[in-house]
């Protein structure tokens, strides 16, 4: 139904994608993986009518398409769902949902809103999303911002679905309940192509898988016939280990942070934790079962309705994220990187090195020193390999793992001593992942960081954690402790986490 003949294409400083050819059967679940940077991205774009090719065709059901505009895609049967949320905040829901395809009386040009939300809440039901279609999107966190642009792509009734990273922010019972919506359309015909980082979804949704790498395709095999270990060898031409990383040396007499009873309405009931120096401790649970918004009181962007915070065994009084940085030294990765961690349009060194402005402030001149700065985001890219043309170039243009890195390098520069890292490797790649697995492992056994560590990504949970904290309706429901001993299994673990969740 759908290919790729031949298709190149440049930006400056890097080539995509070079002599691309790949074919995408009716009816079938067609996974596209690769490292970030290897092409993925650009090639569904491309399908979907945002770029254009240097050279080579799109052809669909044999004839060559030729789009003027991403507008042209949905009129042929292509939906997307971007791996960057595409949302209008202000609007609602529904509006986001049905903004091309909203529904009038006759041909009077008015708005049938109540038409308009009836429509939109069959397609919020499909993909689980519990808001009245009225709700405002800025009031939704990214995972549920993620359902509602697939629920737009469902409303379109595609012929070809293209999913650009569609479970980044979902749990694995939101992305099972997608997995069973994608199945439907399987055996409805539609054709989809599943671009994801995540190796086991990949083994068990998908019919088939294509490896690019460096911009090249590598090769396809169905998945019944594809291993794990050589899916990983295609993408990065190496082999790639997963097991847990070590013990941590956490030392209990060094209170780095604690909250008692900490509660804020409608965000965290009577939370009570303590997290210590050489820590990492993890916060596990289903979207909107309170870890994010915990983040968000501890570093002082929501305000306490009642309980207490200490910081290294002092009662504090945070109010802002200014304080938990310059204050108390605490720092956050935001989960949503592109609409609060970065800023899109700025230079990788300005991204990098904003959080120690002030340090590299002369205080005669009031100008940030060049010299400074630049070696201090030249340290950075350096030790978590930024791929970066140069610390000029905009970090809109790096690829989504890379934006990723620089989202964390900006408080590591800042040398804080305890870090809320909110979901480090959402639309990373294993290589990339691997990378920033041992970094935040190394934070904590070598430089004596206290981390709390937010995943909806179990394995990664369990992977790196020394205790892990169990969320659920905004409170803590379990704790597990020992998470890194070595005669402890990730099958016993998961199947502890899945009693307190049930």
């Amino acid at each position: 139904m759908l290919e790729l003949r031949s298709i190149s294409k440049s930006f400056p400083g890097v080539k995509a994608l070079d002599n691309v050819s790949l074919q995408f059967a009716p009816g079938q679940i067609h996974a596209l993986i690769g490292e970030n940077g290897a092409g993925k991205s650009t090639a569904v774009k491309i399908m979907a009518g945002i770029y254009q090719p240097d050279s080579g065709q799109v052809l669909y059901d044999g004839r060559p398409l030729h789009f003027r505009s991403h507008r042209g895609s949905p009129k042929t049967g292509i939906g997307i769902v971007h791996q960057e949320i595409q949302a209008v905040p202000e609007s609602s829901i529904a509006e986001n949902i049905m903004l091309d395809k909203l529904i009038t009386y006759g041909r009077t040009g008015i708005i049938n809103w109540k038409a308009v939300h009836r429509a939109a809440r069959g397609y919020m039901d499909m993909v689980g999303l519990d808001f009245p279609p009225t709700a405002a999107m800025k009031h939704l966190s990214a995972a549920h911002k993620q359902l509602a642009q697939i629920a737009k792509a469902l409303a379109g009734h595609a012929k070809v679905l293209l999913l650009d990273e569609p479970t980044s922010s979902l749990t694995e019972r939101e992305a099972a309940n997608l997995f069973r919506i994608l199945r439907e359309l399987k055996a409805a015909g539609v054709t989809i192509l599943f671009v994801s980082h995540k190796l086991e979804e990949v083994l068990e949704l998908c019919d088939r898988v294509s490896v690019l790498r460096d911009g090249r395709f590598v090769g396809t095999r169905p998945v019944a016939e594809a291993s794990r270990r050589e899916l990983i060898r295609m993408m990065i031409g190496r082999e790639c280990a997963e097991e847990h990383l070590g013990r941590l040396d956490v030392r209990r007499d060094r209170e780095m942070l604690r909250a008692e009873h900490v509660v804020r309405r409608g965000k965290a009931d009577d939370v009570s934790f303590a997290l210590y120096e050489g820590e990492i401790l993890g916060f596990y649970g289903l979207v909107g079962a309170g870890r994010t918004e915990l983040a968000r009181i501890l570093i002082g962007e929501d305000r306490l309705d009642g309980g207490e915070i200490y910081v290294r065994g002092q009662r504090a009084h945070v109010r802002s994220i200014a304080d938990s940085l310059y204050r108390y030294r605490i720092g956050y990765v935001t989960e949503n990187r592109k609409e609060e961690g970065l800023l899109l349009k700025s230079p990788v060194r300005t991204n990098i090195t904003i959080t120690i402005w002030r340090n590299i402030v002369n205080r005669l001149t009031r100008f940030i020193s060049g010299r400074k700065e630049d070696a201090a985001a030249r340290h950075m890219v350096g030790a978590l390999q930024i791929k970066a043309t140069d610390l000029g170039q905009k970090t809109e243009d790096l690829s989504g793992g890379n934006q990723q890195k620089v989202s964390l390098a900006k408080w590591l520069a800042a040398e804080c001593d305890v870090l809320i890292i909110d979901e480090p490797t959402v639309g990373v790649d294993v290589g990339a992942k691997e990378q920033i697995h041992r970094l935040i492992w190394d934070l904590a056994k070598k430089q004596r960081k206290a981390i709390i560590l937010i995943s909806s990504d179990m394995p990664e949970v369990i992977r790196l954690s020394s205790r892990i904290l169990v969320f659920k309706s905004r409170r803590i429901v379990g704790e597990l402790t020992g998470v890194d001993d070595p005669s402890r299994t990730y099958e016993e673990i998961s199947t502890e986490i899945g009693h307190y969740l049930a």
